[in-house]
């Protein structure tokens, strides 16, 4: 068995997972929520479109694909950055990591992999590790909220980028990549003109500070969608849930504040849940590629 694209897959997790450190760095700036998917997202855009037009050719039979690599990847990054800036961080966090469940489905539904008993255990298992590493209370389970839909979204429309990406086949992998980079850029944009949100002025400072960001976003994305490309939708889904120990434990490392058992023990649970997910089948699934284009 090839770990190689596991193991990237947990790297560009992990990496998302302390995306929050440059955010409040950024954040002390005045730059948060859509001004900053706008700004970070359309220099990664000026850099992305001339490789993804000179790969036209490799990906034009799969342009569908591609467009909804931009598509659901551009909004589920700037519906959760939204989300994060004016919701509760663990509530949107937990909503947002509904995504497992929202691929495996769609792994099944779209692309005919099986649900086998141990993949479905190996889901329940990442399930009650977020639950314990979040902590599940009343202040937690209230009614969902505005910014509760949008976290709930951002994991839906990442699974579905996610499906995308694997159905991608024929689609070069800088492209896969960078479509989505324009696709957080295009959101960014309509979304600063219609919550009325203007970037900050930007100098020589914070310009550096974003072009460090995005090369940081640039590394990670790579990462995990080498990942996505070569490994089972729905196995991939349970491996990016890295993202969120890795997010509770630095913050809690890096904040000075106490780490629980129970923090502990959630983290314990994903990461063997991972390990589950990344154990071989005895059978190759029945592919059903409801994403390709006619021939």
């Amino acid at each position: 068995m090839n770990l190689l694209p596991q193991l990237l897959l947990v790297a560009g997790s992990a990496l998302w997972g302390l995306g929050w450190i440059p955010l409040q760095l950024l954040a002390e700036r005045g730059l948060i929520g859509m001004p900053l998917v706008l700004l970070t997202y359309s220099l990664l855009g000026v850099l992305a479109l001339p490789v993804i037009w000179a790969q036209r050719r490799q990906w034009a039979p799969q342009s569908r694909q591609l467009l909804a690599i931009a598509l659901f990847g551009g909004w589920a990054t700037a519906a959760l950055v939204s989300a994060l800036a004016g919701g509760q961080v663990v509530r949107v966090m937990l909503l947002f990591y509904l995504a497992p469940v929202w691929s495996m489905l769609g792994s099944w539904l779209l692309l005919g992999e099986r649900l086998t008993a141990l993949r479905l255990a190996a889901l329940a298992l990442a399930v009650v590790g977020i639950a314990l590493t979040l902590g599940l209370t009343d202040e937690v389970l209230r009614p969902l909220e505005a910014d509760d839909w949008m976290a709930l979204s951002a994991g839906l429309a990442f699974s579905l980028n996610n499906l995308a990406t694997r159905a991608a086949e024929r689609v070069p992998l800088a492209s896969k990549s960078l479509a989505a980079f324009v696709g957080s850029a295009l959101v960014g944009a309509v979304l600063c003109v219609l919550l009325e949100q203007a970037p900050p002025p930007v100098d020589f400072a914070l310009g550096w500070r974003i072009a460090l960001l995005a090369v940081g976003w640039f590394a990670s994305m790579a990462l995990v969608q080498y990942g996505l490309t070569h490994i089972e939708a729905g196995r991939a889904a349970l491996l990016v849930i890295v993202e969120l120990v890795v997010a509770v434990l630095s913050s809690a490392w890096l904040g000075e504040r106490e780490i629980l058992p129970r923090e502990w023990l959630g983290a314990a649970l994903v990461t063997s849940a991972a390990l589950i997910a990344a154990w071989p089948q005895r059978s190759a699934p029945v592919r059903v590629q409801v994403w390709s284009s006619a021939k």
